[in-house]
């Protein structure tokens, strides 16, 4: 396996490792073990600068991450250098989530992600799931409106971050990526399997238990054993941790 590798089904070549953005736009309702202050542009930026020297090119980011997107718009260089993921359906606000998957919400928001990230394009979106999996996938006009944007050229790929084995499933078998939880404790085997056999693209949250995973070699272990899953979403704003995890997932990688 290399370190660097094309999303099944796509042309998009994504590093195993995709740096999360959750912490340089949101500090409220979040789960991590451990407080930490959201830096100021010098700091993202050079984080930014860190990831791509050590040959991540993923970012992952999301209308609920705060004010992500907007930095990320700002501080971002070289669009081109970049896989950017985004999504729709959730909102944060006044510290709380809501949801909304209508046809006007959908197109309004990759409207909005567009020019918050001051590009003509996003690579990915995914479908920012509340738990009903299914009733999102066949009972709402999310899923027409994405495919119209990506007939239209807005977006590369389309996907679903799950939280069901059962809405995996039929996020792979509808769209071109899912994204499933993957580690230690819970490991969403059959959905990653569905995908292999349908040639679509996994990426893996909550790989590291957002902070919470015992021994993070174990983690890397598990999960890059498993060549189907095209990469795994860690969010960190700590240069020492970027700069471990990218070694650790190298080393298992071979790479």
């Amino acid at each position: 396996m290399a370190f660097v590798r094309t999303i099944p089904g796509t042309d998009l070549e994504i590093s195993a490792l995709g740096l999360g953005t959750v912490k340089i736009g949101r500090d409220q309702s979040v789960k991590y073990p451990e407080h930490f202050t959201i830096p100021d542009d010098k700091e993202v930026k050079r984080l930014l600068s860190l990831a791509h020297s050590e040959g991540i090119n993923l970012l992952d980011t999301a209308p609920a991450y705060g004010n992500s997107e907007e930095r990320l718009g700002n501080l971002l260089e070289k669009r081109e250098d970049w896989v950017i993921i985004t999504k729709t359906g959730e909102e944060f606000e006044q510290g709380k989530s809501y949801f909304d998957f209508s046809e006007h919400h959908t197109r309004s928001s990759i409207e909005r992600s567009l020019k918050r990230l001051k590009t003509d394009y996003l690579d990915i979106v995914l479908i920012h799931s509340d738990g009903n999996d299914h009733d999102i996938l066949n009972n709402t006009d999310c899923i027409k409106v994405l495919k119209e944007c990506q007939q239209q050229g807005m977006i590369r790929a389309i996907g679903m971050s799950t939280k069901t084995i059962t809405g995996g499933i039929l996020a792979a078998s509808m769209l071109d990526i899912v994204m499933i939880t993957y580690n230690l404790e819970q490991q969403d085997q059959a959905v990653l399997e569905f995908a292999r056999d349908s040639n679509k693209g996994v990426l893996v949250k909550k790989g590291l238990m957002s902070g919470h995973a015992g021994s993070i070699q174990d983690s890397m272990n598990l999960i890059f054993a498993n060549e189907s899953i095209s990469s795994m979403i860690v969010g960190t704003i700590n240069h020492d941790h970027l700069r471990e995890n990218v070694r650790l997932a190298k080393e298992v990688i071979g790479s």
